[in-house]
């Protein structure tokens, strides 16, 4: 019966010996193997009941904790209706393709990433952007593959499938994060192997000094670490979950443990701690150029940036319908600008310092508003207007900001803007420090010298100028509105663009690394206390074995803590 009952653990025995490891197989089965050429086969088999149900039960618990994960993949449909020469069609949705329009009906769940072609509704995108209201979804509005129509029919015309979609990049991210190891991880199994041979050795003792074989099989039966061993991937596990259930896709458990350690946030500030969704609030122009002029030459040399502040200037251009030509031989200078040629002669579009390595100067040029941005518009070697920005602080800023404050966090604010826009910024968030006037090599520099000085840190942005610094932090954190090259560098992206997921997330962050270093020191507690007694005779194979299940278990439930809930 003890063959057959134990045969799993026996069989992960002999492939451990094979392999020339010691694992808590190998020292179980020595004990349960001694316990029975001493004629303690009752105690052998109360010993393997105790540890079958606790592998069964831990078994339980990881699987819950990979399903947790594999539920996301369930979220999206399998069959769709398409309209194919004006008809539905009820087809697989793995038969879909680009360009297809999908009807989706209350309740359903959008299939893939697209436009609204037809219809009125409202979409509850938390899987995707985290955000827990729903979103008010009409004609020409993008809708995204897992999100859940909720009121009226949509007809979407798909425009991304599969792993192309936001949520199918959010998979591609959670399983890659997945199978990385977390460093802590390796050392929860470098402590588990080690305690293995301690344990050994410390019955080898016990049997030289005292000569009892029971005591001896007590001191191997008492010690474990697969509480550890198995609760340590699992509170990672669970961790990489609820921050994907809150809207920020960390992409490796490496990244999850650091964010556990961090004590200084960096932050951008166009994007990140503003809406980026700037507005030109006036134009000044030269005496003898209207400000119409002006805002065209600004505009057709923004045209083919993708900055939040040349979206600005098109946007107001759009508005005043004022039409310009694209530029010719297009240059952008991240923290600087634009520089081109219209109409044959060079255009400079960009900030003070752009304008004064080109050798035009801006000294008789006030500024309107202190709280404003400028960008100025230079041609031919002389200034030619300059045009006043407001871009809006996120209205969650402030109270993340705040929650940073109340976790001990260190907060520094990073700009290319000037001096007066940064302080305004500042001030009204109540950030610790900031830094004017900054290159996206400025930048870097900070956060290296920061990482030098000791500080754990994490850079938050969501441009191109910020990608370098976000390299070299502990952990880059990009918004989900950014480009692609920076959530390409960052290791963590907040879907979404709210700062309170960067806090839930650290949060989340510090919480895993506590249950953790919890489980490890209390793994090392019992297993010496128990050697220990067992050591001097206090411990019965049997309630050595009880011991070991119950911290075991404990441990393995304290890290399921941590797993989010599963839908129905």
């Amino acid at each position: 019966m003890i063959l057959w009952g134990g045969w799993p653990i026996f069989n992960e025995a002999l492939e451990a010996l094979r392999k020339r490891r010691m694992t808590m197989e190998l020292s179980m089965t020595m004990a349960l193997v001694a316990a029975v050429v001493i004629g303690e086969t009752f105690t052998a088999l109360i010993i393997l009941l105790f540890v079958l149900i606790a592998e069964h039960l831990e078994g339980l618990t990881v699987e819950r904790g990979q399903r947790a994960l594999d539920d996301l993949r369930r979220w999206l449909p399998d069959q769709v209706v398409v309209l194919r020469d004006g008809r539905e069609h009820s087809i697989a949705t793995s038969e879909l393709k680009l360009g297809e329009v999908v009807v989706v009906r209350p309740a359903e769940r959008i299939p893939a990433d697209g436009q609204v072609v037809a219809g009125h509704s409202f979409a509850d995108e938390a899987a995707i952007t985290g955000e827990p209201l729903a979103a008010e979804k009409v004609t020409g509005d993008r809708v995204f593959a897992g999100s859940i129509n909720q009121a009226g029919v949509l007809e979407v015309r798909v425009d991304s499938l599969g792993s192309q979609t936001a949520f199918g990049r959010i998979l591609e991210v959670v399983e890659q994060a997945r199978h990385a190891r977390a460093p802590v991880e390796k050392l929860a199994d470098r402590l588990a192997a080690r305690l293995v041979y301690f344990a050994l050795a410390c019955a080898a003792v016990t049997f030289l000094v005292t000569g009892d074989v029971r005591d001896t099989i007590s001191v191997i039966i008492v010690a474990g670490a697969c509480g550890v061993a198995a609760g340590t991937p699992l509170a990672i596990l669970g961790a990489l979950g609820g921050a994907a259930r809150q809207g920020a896709i960390v992409k490796s458990g490496r990244f999850l443990e650091a964010l556990g350690t961090i004590d200084t946030v960096v932050l951008d500030k166009t994007g990140t701690l503003t809406t980026g969704q700037a507005r030109i609030r006036s134009v000044r122009a030269a005496q003898d150029l209207s400000s119409e002029e002006v805002l065209r030459i600004a505009a057709a040399a923004e045209c083919r940036s993708e900055h939040p502040l040349a979206r600005a200037v098109l946007e107001k251009a759009r508005e005043l319908q004022v039409s310009f030509a694209p530029p010719e031989d297009f240059s952008y200078t991240p923290g600087l600008g634009v520089a081109c040629r219209v109409a044959g002669e060079e255009v400079l579009v960009g900030s003070r310092r752009l304008m004064e390595s080109r050798g035009i100067s801006s000294d008789g040029w006030r500024k309107g508003s202190q709280a404003a941005t400028e960008i100025l518009v230079g041609r031919a070697g002389r200034l030619l207007g300059v045009l006043e920005v407001e871009d809006p602080v996120r209205p969650e800023a402030g109270r993340a900001l705040e929650a940073l404050r109340g976790l001990g966090t260190r907060t520094i604010l990073v700009t290319g803007d000037s001096l007066d826009v940064a302080r305004a910024v500042a001030s009204r968030l109540g950030i610790d420090e900031l830094e004017a006037g900054m290159l996206p090599e400025d930048k870097k520099r900070l956060v290296e010298g920061l990482v030098a000085a000791g500080r754990r840190v994490a850079m938050v942005g969501d441009g191109i100028n910020d990608a370098p610094a976000l390299a070299v932090a502990h952990v880059g954190v990009a918004m989900g509105s950014g480009t692609d090259v920076t959530r390409e560098c960052a290791d963590v992206v907040l879907l979404g663009n709210d700062l309170e997921r960067l806090v839930g997330t650290l949060v989340l962050a510090r919480r895993c690394r506590r249950i953790i270093g919890f489980n490890f020191g209390g793994t090392i507690a019992v297993d010496l206390l128990g050697i220990l007694l067992a050591g001097i005779g206090c411990l019965t194979p049997i309630l050595a074995a009880f011991i070991h299940v119950s911290s075991e278990l404990a441990f393995i439930l304290n890290s399921a803590r941590l797993l989010p809930r599963l839908r129905r």
